[in-house]
């Protein structure tokens, strides 16, 4: 394998590596729909489902302690601060080059849920040219 080749092989991997994590952490902070939950209100269900547990059938012990499971990354998750401008700007040095070398189209992007702007800041035109 050539030096170019070997050189070609860690550019690509940069930049799906800029492009995964940026479509994650957009994927991970879509808004959702319906009312937010607070931290109390998550809190709050999960002294209701401590207090269930010790009464529960067998069946319904697994569904409160998989809920218990599901609230409790979502508290830590909470916390968690992703800092998207600067997978973003990742995302915008790459995504060109990577969105040519595998047939992406601007239509894949925004279905993917890259916003115009950003696409326009990476250089991805809205037609193939």
């Amino acid at each position: 394998m050539s030096a170019e080749h070997k050189q070609a092989l860690a550019v690509g991997r940069e930049e799906s590596r800029a492009v995964r994590r940026y479509l994650e952490a957009l994927e991970a902070h879509k808004p959702k729909r319906g009312r937010k939950r607070t931290a109390e209100g998550i809190e709050g269900r999960l002294g209701q489902i401590d207090s269930r547990l010790s009464n529960a059938d067998a069946l319904t012990r697994l569904h409160l302690v998989q809920e218990r499971l599901n609230l409790q990354s979502e508290l830590v998750s909470r916390d968690t601060t992703i800092d998207l401008q600067s997978l973003e700007a990742g995302f915008v040095s790459a995504a060109r080059g990577y969105g040519e070398r595998k047939g992406l189209t601007y239509a894949a992007w925004r279905a993917a849920g890259v916003d115009p702007t950003v696409l326009r800041k990476a250089g991805i035109p809205r037609t193939r040219g």
